[in-house]
Formats: structure tokens, sequence, C-alpha cells
């Protein structure tokens, strides 16, 4: 293929064999990841040191646009304690120099729009070697993503290997394999859909529901299926939590866990007595950072052995552990098709003390720098929003937009509530946040809209 033109979709066989041979890469590395989830600091501290070394070697040679802002730097001789001198990367720089990023001239941002504008529920390649992933499209900045196929198993296993490792614990899955049901994205083009479809097989089967479907049909396909494991967006599980309390949701998997959106601990709790199961947190990004959390705690693992993760201010400054970062800087050390090093993230993370089990950076995840409302000089986050829903159990979604000088807020309800009196909690919260007479307006509605493709919901729109 010429540069810049657009691939044909792949026939049936052609994605038949793409799912085997990442299935074969999937086996061949789960023992390596199973392995990693003990590595020591000083372990995870020498395989960083030799991918990040790679990771420039290749982007050096092979991406214009790192080469001129790497510079001539030694990489058979870079440190750890080195990464801090280069630049930092963002989003909208990556999109502006896409073409310049890649490491394979034959992939243009025009060859991967035009494979994602033809994404349904099954993911194409790209030249026949690279998954295309697209972030940002509900909210905020679009980022599109590829990864080349064997890496695609190395970005499942660090969500899976946790769980995958307790089960092997507790006597290994079932004689007819593992079976997990994903309630998220309606479109290959997010991640949870894509690698859904290029995994499933007999061995580990994963059906993906379309978290924009219709709760009576999510519902209906749950029980159908029946999962072992049950995967999908925290605001959504709640609503499952209630048809499950309701005698409608007949389901009894093993473990759920949320991902992509703040999961709050009173909802996991709340959740984990309603199905009787363990219950986890997960992060996950297009760009390729992943963690998932133990049954019951607040904080996730991130998996260190993929990416280097700095956490920092709004100056781009190192922050405390127990400190809330303004973002975290993301060095992604598997993926060399398209290198992200320093690049921002605009998630708030806060460390946690190391775990005595492994030396994987801890964090909680409270959201976006980006949620944040500006009354105009005053900054209000989301958390002064959250903090108040997460003590109102009859309420399983809401939807905030900012006014001039206050928040709409619509809200699905599970149970009658006190509109007066939850309007007046938010409106005393945002004055402790600094906002002087804010106004408050609350609507119910039925359903809050999500994006067609993600399945995630814009959860504060700024004015």
């Amino acid at each position: 293929m010429s540069s810049g033109a657009a691939t044909e979709p792949a026939p049936a066989s052609s994605f038949a064999a793409q799912r085997a041979r990442s299935h074969a890469d999937f086996r061949r590395k789960l023992p390596v990841h199973l392995a990693r989830l003990a590595w020591s600091a000083e372990q995870i501290s020498a395989h960083q040191t030799l991918e990040l070394r790679a990771l420039l070697r290749r982007a050096l040679a092979s991406s214009p646009f790192h080469a001129r802002r790497l510079g001539r730097l030694d990489p058979d001789a870079f440190t750890l304690g080195d990464l801090r001198s280069l630049p930092i990367m963002t989003k909208a720089e990556m999109m502006a120099s896409f073409d310049d990023v890649v490491t394979d001239r034959r992939v243009t941002l025009r060859s991967v729009d035009a494979q994602l504008a033809r994404t349904g529920d099954t993911p194409g390649l790209v030249e026949d070697e690279y998954l295309c992933l697209a972030s940002g499209g509900s909210s905020g900045l679009r980022g599109v993503f590829v990864w080349h196929w064997r890496d695609c198993s190395d970005f499942l296993l660090s969500q899976l290997r946790a769980s995958m490792a307790r089960a092997l614990a507790g006597g290994g899955p079932p004689p007819g394999g593992m079976l997990g049901a994903l309630v998220a994205a309606g479109s290959a083009v997010h991640a949870t859909r894509a690698f859904a479809a290029l995994f499933s097989d007999d061995s580990m089967r994963l059906r993906s529901i379309a978290a924009t479907l219709p709760l009576g049909e999510i519902v209906a396909r749950l029980n159908e299926i029946r999962p072992m494991t049950l995967l999908g967006y925290p605001s959504l599980l709640t609503l499952l939590a209630e048809e499950k309390r309701s005698g409608r949701l007949a389901i009894a998997p093993a473990s759920i866990t949320g991902t992509s959106e703040v999961f709050a601990p009173e909802r996991q709790a709340e959740i984990a007595r309603v199905f009787g199961c363990p219950v986890s947190d997960s992060f996950g990004s297009s760009e390729g950072l992943s963690g998932v959390s133990a049954p019951g705690e607040a904080a996730i693992d991130l998996a260190s052995d993929l990416a280097i993760v700095e956490l920092v201010d709004e100056h781009d400054r190192p922050v405390a552990p127990g400190e809330t970062s303004a973002k975290a800087l993301v060095t992604v050390l598997y993926n060399r098709a398209q290198p992200l090093i320093r690049y921002e993230l605009t998630d708030r993370m806060r460390q946690h003390p190391p775990s005595p089990a492994h030396g994987h950076l801890r964090v909680s995840v409270e959201g976006r720098t980006d949620d944040a409302f500006a009354y105009g000089s005053l900054r209000v986050h989301p958390l002064a929003v959250r903090s108040v829903f997460v003590k109102t159990p009859q309420v399983s979604e809401y939807q905030v937009r900012q006014t001039a000088n206050g928040i709409a807020v619509a809200v699905v309800a599970l149970a009658p509530f006190d509109r007066d009196a939850l309007a007046g909690k938010l409106a005393e919260s945002l004055a402790r946040a600094g906002l002087r007479d804010p106004t408050v307006s609350l609507e119910i509605v039925e359903r809050i809209a999500r994006h067609p493709q993600t399945g995630k919901v814009a959860r504060f729109i700024p004015l």
C-alpha cells in the first residue's frame, strides 16, 4: 500500500487468522506476565531501564517526531533518572504530527482514520499488522492509537493477569474455559470491544454487550450468557445491581470489575453485597497504561513493567506520595509502533504506600483534571459533586453541566428522593469549594445519552 492509501476491510478468513495468532501469542506470554505480578521494585526498575533504552533506540531511528525532540542522547547509557530531562508530549502534539510519530512509514493518520471509520463490532488491522483505537471522542481532544498485533496480548494481559492468577490459585478455570462479559463500548474502535473480539475463542470466551443498549436488553443478554466474570462501566454496574436486587437479573458472577469511570469505594461495596462476589476497580487507557485493584482494595496496582508513570503537579513537578497529582506523565514501554514518551494524561492520581507483595506503583484515580469547571479564576473539581452523589444511593447515574454560577444536573433515580435536599447539599459543596451563592438545578431523566461508539457518558460538561 502506498503511503496514505486506505486498506480494504479484512475478510472473515483474515480476521480468523489474526485472532489465531493473537491467541497463540497470549498463551505464550501468560506465564511471563503471571511471574511479573510478584516482581520487586528492583526487578521492575531493571526491566524498565532495558525497555526504555530499546524504546528510545526505536524512536530515534524510526520516528522523525522523536528524532527532532530527543536530540543526541545515547540510548545505551540512558537511565531512569534521565527521563525528566526529556520534553513532555501532549495529545495535541501527537495528533498534529501523527505521521511522524509512528515508526512504520506505511501507517498514516489517513489510513488509520479510514480503518476506524469502517470499524463495527470487530476490529480490522492496517497493513494486516496494526490494531487501531480511538479515545476522547465523547469529550475533549480525540486521540488515535495503533498497536502492533504482537503487543495486543501484552495490553490485554495487563488487565487480565491478576484475575487469571486468582482463578489459577483457586483451582483454575472450568473445563469449558473462562466466560466473561464486558458491558462497555459499542464499537471496536474502543479497547474494551476490540480486544474482546480479537481474543475470544473456546478457551477464553469474552462477550461484549454495548453499554448504549436499553437496560432491559443488557439484562436479557447477561441472563443468556451467564458470565463467570463481569466487567463494565461503574455507572452501569450500579444499575445492574438494582436489576439483580429486583430479581430481573439472574446471573451469579464469580467476580466483577469496574472500568473507565471513577468507581467510588461505597459503590464497590454495595455491588459486592448485592452480587455476593469480589469487586475490583481497574484503570485502562488506549495509550497503554493499565492497572487493576485487588478485590475490596482502594489502590489500583499499575502494570509498572509496561509503563513508567510520573505523577506531577500542574507545573510538571513531582508530587509526594499521598498527594493528588494534576496529571500523569506516561512512558509506554511496549508500544514501539507509536512511541509515547513522557506523554501527558490528565488523570489525577494519588500514590498509595507500596505493597509488601510486589513493587508495582499503586494509585487511586480521582478523575481528570480537564473535568474541572472554571468560574473566572476559581476552578471547582468534580470531587465537589462526586462527594455528594456517593452518599446518595437513590441516584444511579448523573450528568453535570456547568452554568454561569453553578450547575445543572440530570439524574437517573433508582428510588424517590428529596430533590430540594439533594440540590441543597450540592450547593453547600460548591460553596465550600469557593463558589459564591451557587445555583443548582436538578432534572430526573430516564436515561443519560452515551457516546455511540465508546458507550461512555460525558460526565462533566463545561460552560
